[in-house]
């Protein structure tokens, strides 16, 4: 397999959280990888030609092999790269735990900080996409609310905070000790994300030292090396290039999945988001693996975490 099948391919854009999440974690392990800019808002086309619909931000690319969702990202990189691990201390299982929560319930409340606060000085367009997406159908309700509640969603962030500030107090750099982990990538882009686009948050991470050395201790790390890539050279490495074979471990799975199912992934939230048509190439308690063909893309497989994405068997 050459050089280039096995480069890694981010495609992102710089003011995501979550994109700053694997970047982290691409520090971590000191990787080189392509950079592909894309579109903040839809529509992203050429990005939905690897993916068959699927929009959110990052998507790891690896010659014909696509990933969505930080969950699959991190998950293969630690496959593909495992010194320095992601996990020291065998973590690994505490981390993915933990990440539902990080991802899910605190990622959403710092949303609804940011954009709380914002209220009317959002961006119309903006506002009307990343509403929909983390606010559900009523998301302009949504943001009236959060504007509203905003002093009781600083309290509930502050908690997590006060949280940090236990763990770190004894002088460690890391989250778990000396040795950057996932789970201080998982943290920091959550505070990255406020720090940076809520104008309150000096006011508020004053008051913990410790969370402010850790944060800026984990920012120099870095993102490892970088080079900017264009889409459709990304779209060309793709059809130049074979996915790899997957295991189909589709033994004692709860809904029945087979390789060879037609199915459709999408996440397991009301986003408006379309869902992703393919048929099972592989599924595992952790991550579901469609096969699809694009017309300028070529065969590609797209892999999916399975906690916080529904299947449907179709």
């Amino acid at each position: 397999m050459s050089a280039a099948a096995n480069e890694i391919i981010l495609h992102n854009y710089p003011q995501s959280p979550v994109a700053e999440k694997v970047r982290v974690g691409l520090g971590i392990k000191g990787l080189s990888w392509r950079s592909v800019e894309i579109p903040r808002l839809p529509p992203k086309p050429m990005l939905v030609k690897l993916t068959g619909g699927y929009r959110r931000t990052p998507v790891m690319q690896i010659g014909a092999d696509i990933y969505c969702d930080s969950q699959a990202i991190l998950r293969e990189l630690e496959r593909r790269h495992p010194s320095p691990t992601f996990f020291p201390g065998n973590s690994e299982g505490l981390m993915w735990n933990l990440s539902r929560w990080t991802d899910g319930a605190l990622f959403d409340l710092s949303v609804k900080i940011v954009l709380g606060a914002a209220g009317e000085n959002l961006p119309k367009d903006f506002a009307e996409d990343r509403g929909r997406l983390y606010l559900g159908p009523d998301w302009a309700e949504g943001l009236k609310a959060a504007n509203a509640e905003l002093p009781h969603l600083v309290a509930q962030l502050r908690a997590t905070l006060t949280w940090l500030e236990q763990q770190l107090s004894d002088g460690r750099p890391f989250l778990l000790g000396d040795a950057p982990a996932a789970i201080d990538a998982q943290f920091f882009h959550v505070i990255w994300f406020v720090h940076g686009r809520w104008t309150e948050s000096n006011q508020l991470l004053a008051e913990f030292p410790h969370v402010l050395r850790w944060e800026d201790t984990v920012g120099r790390i870095g993102h490892g090396t970088m080079t900017a890539m264009s889409a459709e050279d990304a779209i060309d490495r793709a059809r130049r290039c074979t996915p790899v074979e997957c295991d189909p471990e589709t033994g004692n799975d709860p809904q029945g999945l087979k390789a060879g199912m037609a199915v459709v992934v999408s996440p397991d939230v009301d986003g408006g988001e379309q869902p992703v048509e393919g048929r099972v190439v592989a599924a595992s308690p952790d991550t579901i693996t469609l096969h699809r063909t694009d017309p300028d893309a070529g065969d590609v497989q797209v892999h999916f975490p399975r906690a916080g994405y529904k299947v449907k068997v179709v």
